[in-house]
């Protein structure tokens, strides 16, 4: 039975997956990684070493993805395969960096009560920001985890190196799942990729679906996930 390792984004758990999982069958053995329980970027990197297989099949959300990229990177003899999902391996744009250093202090100093409607029209497509199934998915993980989590996902995540022109150093099966409409990372960006790791399959999703494609997409990727792992 193939294992994947599930590495989740910021403010992100292993229920990030939950309208996922059931989607792909029985012929998996799924593992989570806490990324949640990092303090650092060292701590980040050293649980994805940790909690992931020897030879592993990294399935890998957003900030995940980009950690999963450094991860591969750096251990090319640990990872067996990669799924980027929503991430690209350039890093945060100029105005996501902005937004997150305007919210750092209003953190420190307010209780935080999860995300704002603004925050989740950014991360969400338009048609979703009234699904329950998926808002409260996402309201749940942010005020179970809180605000210390994300503060320390923020402040320690919040420069990435530009790893683009590294990704043709990936030697193992790579395969990119994206949004046209995620507001969070260009479709440009994702698209980049594929010039410097041109074996990298890339699966770009046209509609029903912003930043939060495990969520809000689970069918279209399980589809794409199947066909790449079987």
């Amino acid at each position: 039975m193939m294992r994947l390792d599930f590495v989740p984004g910021t403010l992100c758990d292993e229920r990030m997956w939950g309208r996922l999982l059931p989607l792909l069958g029985d012929g998996f053995e799924f593992n989570h990684v806490p990324l949640h329980k990092a303090r650092s970027r060292e701590q980040m990197q050293e649980l994805i070493g940790a909690h992931a297989a020897p030879k592993a099949n990294l399935v890998a959300f957003s900030l995940g993805a980009y950690l999963a990229v450094e991860f591969a990177l750096a251990n090319p003899d640990r990872v067996n395969s990669l799924t980027i999902i929503a991430s690209s391996a350039k890093g945060l744009q100029e105005k996501e960096k902005a937004t997150r250093l305007r919210i750092i202090p209003l953190l420190e100093k307010n209780i935080y009560t999860g995300m704002t409607q603004m925050r989740l029209r950014e991360i969400l497509a338009p048609e979703h920001m009234d699904d329950p199934a998926i808002v409260d998915v996402i309201q749940t993980m942010a005020v179970e985890l809180g605000k210390d989590v994300l503060l320390t996902q923020f402040r320690t995540t919040i420069e990435r190196p530009d790893l683009m022109s590294r990704t043709g150093e990936l030697r193992c099966p790579v395969m990119i799942v994206a949004s046209e409409q995620d507001k969070l990372v260009p479709a440009a960006d994702v698209r980049e990729f594929t010039t410097y790791n041109r074996a990298a399959q890339l699966h770009m999703l046209s509609e029903g679906t912003g930043h939060m494609i495990p969520l809000e997409a689970p069918q279209a990727l399980a589809n794409h996930l199947l066909d790449f792992y079987n």
